[in-house]
């Protein structure tokens, strides 16, 4: 049924496996997440509809793979969250976390509301904004996935997070090598960009995660 190899695979056991592995007594959460995004994310335009039978593989267990970069009990701005990735994943996994989702368009975040209503995400709150009008407080991580280039993304999210240690942890792709090659000198307030790669076999991709450290 238009089915790829991938997409059977990920429904194996070892998929199972590793959805129970990674969030634990609320594996059941991220299942209830993953049909909303599955009907209501798609049919209201959040997710394409070829993202479908790669949910899991390339966008729920990636976000939550990050999970093991939070200290216990921090504060974390899922900034541009969209559908709610990478922040409603990581919530789920990390309840110890107190996790705001900066959405800036109302449909998103009415959409994220209903999201942390139906899983009743205690540890959730969601901020209609933009992040460079910065409207909330400052956070110990900024976090986000597939929202700007790196010098612009740094540019919004460095003045979230705490001075001297608050972290920008942003999920990049393959080319995250060569945006910090391109954009490292137009970075300012935080220490030399680190890229750090998480792996698991279940998936068919590396999640990579450039980590800015403000200085400043």
């Amino acid at each position: 049924r238009g089915c790829s190899r991938l997409c059977h695979a990920m429904t194996t056991e070892t998929t199972e496996t590793l959805i129970d592995e990674l969030f634990g007594t609320r594996a059941e959460l991220a299942r209830a997440y993953y049909d909303l995004l599955a009907t209501d994310g798609l049919t209201r335009g959040f997710m394409g509809p070829r993202e479908k039978d790669r949910l899991w593989d390339r966008h729920i267990l990636p976000c939550a793979l990050t999970q093991s970069l939070y200290e216990e009990g921090k504060t974390v701005v899922d900034v541009g969250s969209g559908a709610g990735l990478p922040g409603v994943p990581l919530a789920i996994a990390r309840p110890d976390l107190e996790i705001t989702l900066l959405e800036p368009l109302l449909k998103r975040s009415t959409f994220l509301r209903e999201v942390v209503d139906k899983l009743e995400l205690g540890n959730v709150h969601v901020a209609r904004g933009r992040a460079e009008d910065k409207p909330i407080g400052k956070m110990d991580y900024a976090t986000s996935r597939a929202v700007a280039p790196l010098w612009k993304l740094a540019k919004w999210s460095l003045p979230l997070v705490n001075k001297n240690g608050g972290e920008v942890l942003a999920m990049k792709g393959d080319s995250a090598a060569e945006e910090i090659e391109r954009d490292s000198g137009k970075i300012k307030g935080a220490e030399k960009p680190e890229i750090i790669t998480l792996e698991n076999g279940a998936l068919s991709h590396p999640t990579i995660i450039v980590r800015l450290v403000r200085v400043a």
